[in-house]
């Protein structure tokens, strides 16, 4: 189950400043020109301690000024589609021009909760220049300075309200483990699926992007059960031109939020492209664990050394996360099929993986009184207690009388000390430093 936010608008209404406002980052290229948004639709955020998804559609539109109402329409039509809650951005220093209402027209006919947001209220003076948009009939209009944050928090307020609170699976599903499998279009995961089930589960072509939609399959076979997903192919953004290709991306970025283990796919005949790392860094973000399938493995003309280098390669391209399961496989020949679901429910325990305060304080407070925080400015610093935090995936808490002067490479040191010591291969980890 994943909550996602959809940014619609017309160009240079300030989407982009709302995306980067929202998810508390500057990926978002902000300019005053239209169509800079591009390279970009994904970013997560949090508010009063629940996660959510934030897609700017704004990235896909591009072209001239004749083709900008076709590319909205396509990705409003998306957005009403797959997202929770849409933000209707609106600039009240243009108020509503033609472009506006035809978004405002689509998103009538949706029963999606729609929020109007008027841009640009960046003073007192301009308060009052957004009641025009009460016109159209999509209920409340909230005030937003994106670019200095003013309103912010009303909206997500307001937002948080129409998030999904109950898990709409079965009790029993609810219990499985979920696995997806995750890739770019055509490297093999429909096929993976249907070497498992040993059935056409799924439709299996040659063509990227057969699949357009996440397919569950429960598994339960050779001591394994769980539920296995297959995504759609995300495929480069450059390349994603059809509006089913851009709703697949979004499903498949869904599907890896709401998954425990992702099945990371590449092609062996490839090697890791960049659309590969982009894949990773989202399963990597999301806190999910990960297994790496090198898929194709018999179409490569390999000797004694081939995998033994290919992984060396792979890890260096996949650091500094790269403390997960590689397996070498082939649907095909349904090579190291069941090696694959062993690593997987391995990664699975690995994340769920629970370590008694006790131990945790033993293990580790002997690691740091050998090798202590490096002294900053005549400042000793003094690590005095370690505790898991409740979360999902492992997280830990160290407390100690100067965190702010703890080094990134301190923290590598005791992510590298944790993972020698309790074994959480597959699974990023997160080190907090809290004040004691």
């Amino acid at each position: 189950m994943g909550n996602i936010i959809a940014i619609v608008g017309r160009p240079n209404v300030g989407k982009s400043t709302l995306f980067n406002r929202l998810t508390e980052s500057n990926r978002a290229i902000v300019k005053e020109i239209s169509g800079v948004t591009r390279d970009r639709i994904y970013g997560r955020g949090e508010w009063n301690g629940i996660p959510f998804s934030v897609i700017d559609t704004g990235g896909y539109v591009h072209g001239s000024d004749d083709i900008f109402e076709g590319e909205i329409r396509k990705q409003v039509e998306i957005a009403i589609d797959e997202a929770n809650v849409i933000l209707f951005v609106v600039d009240t220093m243009t108020g509503i021009v033609d472009l506006d209402e035809t978004v405002a027209a689509m998103l009538r006919k949706t029963k999606k909760k729609v929020l109007v947001i008027a841009n640009k209220v960046d003073n007192t003076d301009r308060i009052g220049l957004s009641s025009e948009f009460w016109s159209f009939g999509l209920g409340e209009v909230f005030d937003l300075s994106a670019a200095n944050g003013s309103g912010t928090g009303e909206i997500l307020d307001e937002v948080v309200k129409y998030f999904e609170k109950e898990d709409p699976r079965g009790e029993e599903e609810a219990e499985l483990p979920r696995i997806a499998v995750v890739g770019k279009p055509n490297v093999g995961k429909s096929s993976f699926i249907n070497a498992l089930t040993g059935e056409e589960r799924n439709i299996v072509t040659d063509i990227s992007g057969t699949t357009r939609d996440a397919i569950n399959t429960r598994f339960k076979a050779f001591g394994f059960d769980f539920m296995l997903i297959d995504t759609a192919g995300i495929r480069k953004k450059a390349k994603v031109t059809e509006d089913i290709e851009f709703y697949s991306v979004l499903r498949s970025v869904r599907t890896i939020e709401s998954a425990d283990v992702c099945v990371f796919m590449i092609d062996a005949t490839e090697g890791l492209q960049k659309q590969d790392l982009h894949i990773f860094y989202i399963i990597e973000k999301n806190h999910k664990g990960v297994v790496v399938l090198v898929n194709k493995w018999d179409l490569v003309e390999k000797d004694h050394k081939t995998s033994l280098e290919f992984e060396e390669q792979l890890r260096r391209d996949l650091a500094p996360f790269n403390d997960v399961p590689i397996v070498f496989t082939s649907t095909i020949t349904k090579q190291r099929m069941h090696k694959a679901l062993e690593k997987v429910m391995e990664v699975h325990e690995n994340r769920i993986r629970k370590i008694p305060t006790s131990v945790l304080n033993d293990t580790l407070q002997a690691i740091i009184a050998a090798t202590p925080p490096p002294s900053i400015k005549g400042k000793y610093i003094k690590i005095k207690y370690i505790q898991q935090l409740p979360t999902h995936a492992p997280a830990f808490a160290f407390f100690c009388n100067l965190p702010q002067y703890i080094p990134d490479s301190y923290k590598r040191f005791l992510e590298n000390r944790l993972r020698e010591k309790f074994n959480f291969e597959g699974v990023p980890v997160r080190i907090f430093f809290r004040r004691k």
